[in-house]
């Protein structure tokens, strides 16, 4: 009896390595090769020949998430942990390449036909998609946004908390659920800037208003939000109507280059200005003009808060699935360099909280819900969307809690003529406390 596609796949991959292949393959016709299955080793399922076609012409991160999203390929039992599984031996060195000898060549030639890769290069599934246009023009900026949030007001719905916050959440107690979480990143922000009755807050990259809704109802603060969102606007302008705030919280549909012509110039200053996770979509060229924005935008003495993802100096942030599939444009950079930016437009750093640990279980918490509901989110997305969703998912909390990329809230302030911030000493005013004995994330 012939040996199978998995033995050929294989054998094929095996002759580019040193030592055994790291994974079990399960191929198309059923048969099975390579590690023995056990804990910690993880299941490729290659569910057609064009998965490995994929993996021909691009080889690593991209030829993957082709092969995913597409149905091609699959990871038997938990995507997350068959991610974190093949992440840990490719780290750990254990996976050594080689080059094949001269006379390994016409066998490695005979199993490509065999196995069926010669052939054209596979599209990418239409979800991949290129952005056109000047980097972070206006234009550009609108269709990345409208890109992301195409998926629509429903299929949010059905992935977030009743808050609508699409932001790390605050785990104040290993007991949290989401909505705990979120509701106590809300009451730090909305303590951390000072809000209180009648104090005016600017809300740059609303969201679906979590924050903004939050610091009118909570708060009392009187509340100004933009967005480039038209799904977002809507279902803002639907919650304040909803909830009673139509005096209380203006959004508009607005870039946040202009901001300073067409709000602060008519009704600013403000008493506080927010940016939550909105900054990763600016890019370097134009942050000093976001961070003159804060600025601009702030009275002597008020605050602004940015919470924004970061990378180490060495990790690589999103890296090209975010880039292809998710938020094309996105830059994360090193923390110290966004404190930088923010310094020089004349903003005070005050507080840097770094929340990177906090982004493991919110991620989680979006990805049981969508696994939970993914009949649901296929009817919203197609099955490839929802894949691509998983897939972005379970790789996010993976890249957040292995420290390839964090997520910081910094606090800052405009200070006055005299140099005075009007700060307190201590960050007690704006903690929000564990309850006693409880554990959180990180340390």
């Amino acid at each position: 009896m012939g040996a199978g596609a998995a033995q050929r796949v294989a054998g094929a991959v095996g002759a580019f390595l040193e030592g055994p292949v790291p994974v079990r393959i399960r191929a198309w016709d059923g048969s099975e090769a390579g590690a023995a299955p056990g804990p910690g080793v993880p299941t490729v399922v290659l569910r057609s020949r064009r998965a490995l076609r994929r993996l021909l012409w691009e080889p690593g991160e991209m030829g993957l998430a082709h092969a995913y999203v597409s149905g091609d390929l699959d990871v038997d039992g938990d995507l997350a942990e068959g991610l974190s599984a093949m992440w840990a031996l490719v780290n750990s060195g254990t996976i050594t390449k080689r080059r094949p000898g001269a006379r390994e060549l016409p066998g490695l030639a005979a199993q490509a036909v065999r196995l069926g890769l010669l052939g054209t290069r596979p599209a990418p599934p239409p979800e991949a998609i290129r952005i056109k246009g000047r980097l972070h023009s206006k234009r550009r900026d609108r269709a990345v946004i409208a890109h992301h949030y195409d998926a629509g007001n429903a299929f949010y719905s059905l992935l977030l908390d009743d808050s609508m916050a699409y932001s790390s959440g605050y785990w104040t107690s290993e007991d949290s659920t989401l909505e705990q979480a979120q509701r106590d990143k809300l009451d730090l922000v909305c303590r951390k800037l000072d809000l209180a009755p009648g104090r005016r807050l600017l809300d740059i990259g609303c969201g679906w208003g979590s924050l903004a809704v939050h610091a009118a109802r909570e708060f009392g603060a009187q509340v100004r939000a933009v967005t480039i969102s038209r799904e977002q606007r809507d279902q803002v302008n639907a919650r304040i109507r909803a909830e009673g705030l139509a005096g209380q919280v203006q959004v508009d549909l607005l870039d946040y280059r202009d901001v300073a012509e067409k709000i602060t110039a008519v009704d600013g200053p403000f008493d506080a200005v927010s940016a939550i996770e909105m900054g990763e979509h600016v890019g370097d060229a134009h942050y000093p003009v976001f961070a003159a924005t804060l600025h601009g935008a702030l009275r002597p003495g008020g605050r602004a808060l940015v919470q924004q993802m970061s990378r180490g100096a060495n990790a690589p942030g999103g890296g090209a699935f975010i880039e292809t599939y998710v938020t094309p444009d996105m830059v994360m950079r090193p923390v110290g360099d966004t404190l930088t930016f923010l310094q020089r437009s004349g903003l005070e750093v005050r507080d840097v909280h770094v929340m990177r640990e906090h982004y493991v279980p919110t991620i989680r918490a979006w990805l049981a819900t969508l696994e939970e509901r993914f009949d649901e989110a296929v009817g919203l997305l197609g099955e490839r969307g929802a894949r691509m969703w998983r897939l972005y998912l379970a790789g996010g909390a993976l890249a957040f809690e292995e420290n390839r990329m964090g997520v910081d809230q910094i606090l800052l302030v405009r200070p006055t003529d005299r140099g005075r911030s009007g700060m307190p000493a201590t960050r007690d005013d704006w903690s929000v406390r564990a309850p006693s004995g409880a554990g959180t994330p990180g340390s």
